[in-house]
């Protein structure tokens, strides 16, 4: 939780002036297992928050994932927490009071292989010893989300394996304990170490067909890509379906103390993408479009955002 509260010693300034005497402010970050995406960007975001505006610290620290952080928001024990789609959109429409602070990045789900792995589809793939992530993770849900809109059942139809830590999920495809690591987005820590091992990274995502089945079944998902050129040796696009990860804000969260962040985040956009890949996609404009009702978004960040023309 914030460790220091003090009050706001001179109002705030528009977005391109400088506030009087800003206190700082300490606020805790809710991540995910080491090894994972989540405390990759925890690490960044929280530096480049920093080095915008020095008077605000960020402090990460590491949880179970998405589950765990929607509870410790809830209640009050930590300021902001990383949440994954639509464990994210749930706990907005809980009436938990939680709200949206930034959209972080587009999250296609897909499934790693070593480059040598002959499977080359989702149906190859049932019967396998599959990794589906850390428990309490958020992508556990959106697998269940795009296994389900395919008719097919993560425990029956798979020999899945739910991890302690995210950062194990690469060694077991390398060495061959389970045939695919279910993760996804540009830049992932787990597809980027199978990216840099002796046989190399090869992904296994939805078909046309499959994606459109998918989408049916769950409009809570859309349609994305992953780029090509995420990860080395990967010359073409891949597309798939999946959601966008957020910082959440705690309820209560000082609109002052979220107007401070979403500056801060502004002025360091460049150097966030800088610090992590995917990171590039936490924007004013992509926080602005994130959610369809404004009441969800964080009340500093919403006149942040009206400021900057992003808002009715």
């Amino acid at each position: 939780m914030i460790s220091r509260r003090p009050l706001l010693a001179a109002p705030m300034l528009g977005f391109t002036g400088q506030a009087h005497a800003q206190a700082p402010i300490t606020l805790s970050l809710a991540t995910a297992t080491p090894g994972g995406g989540f405390p990759a960007y925890g690490a960044a975001f929280a530096a480049a928050v920093h080095a915008a505006d020095p008077t605000l610290t960020i402090e990460p620290r590491n949880t179970a994932g998405s589950l765990e952080n929607v509870n410790l928001l809830a209640e009050g024990r930590v300021d902001l927490g990383l949440v994954a789609g639509e464990t994210a959109t749930a706990a907005m429409a809980a009436g938990r009071g939680v709200t949206l602070l930034f959209a972080m990045y587009a999250q296609p789900g897909l499934f790693g292989l070593r480059g040598d792995n002959p499977i080359r589809s989702i149906t190859e793939l049932r019967g396998q010893r599959v990794a589906w992530g850390a428990r309490g993770s958020g992508f556990v849900v959106l697998a269940r989300q795009v296994m389900t809109g395919l008719g097919l059942d993560m425990e029956r139809d798979f020999h899945g394996v739910l991890l302690d830590r995210a950062g194990d999920g690469p060694a077991m495809v390398m060495d061959g304990r389970v045939a695919a690591l279910w993760g996804g987005g540009a830049g992932w820590p787990g597809f980027v170490t199978l990216a840099r091992g002796p046989q190399g990274l090869r992904f296994v995502a939805p078909d046309a067909i499959e994606r459109a089945r998918i989408l049916a079944a769950d409009p809570a998902l859309r349609p994305m890509a992953l780029p090509a050129g995420s990860y080395p040796g990967q010359a073409e696009a891949v597309d798939s379906v999946g959601t966008w990860s957020l910082v959440l804000a705690r309820p209560g969260l000082e609109e002052e103390v979220g107007y401070r962040l979403a500056a801060a985040l502004h002025k360091a956009r460049g150097d966030l993408g800088q610090r992590l890949a995917q990171a590039s996609e936490t924007t004013a404009e992509n926080t602005a479009s994130a959610v369809t009702d404004p009441a969800l978004i964080q009340p500093g960040v919403r006149r942040f955002l009206r400021g900057l023309g992003l808002l009715g």
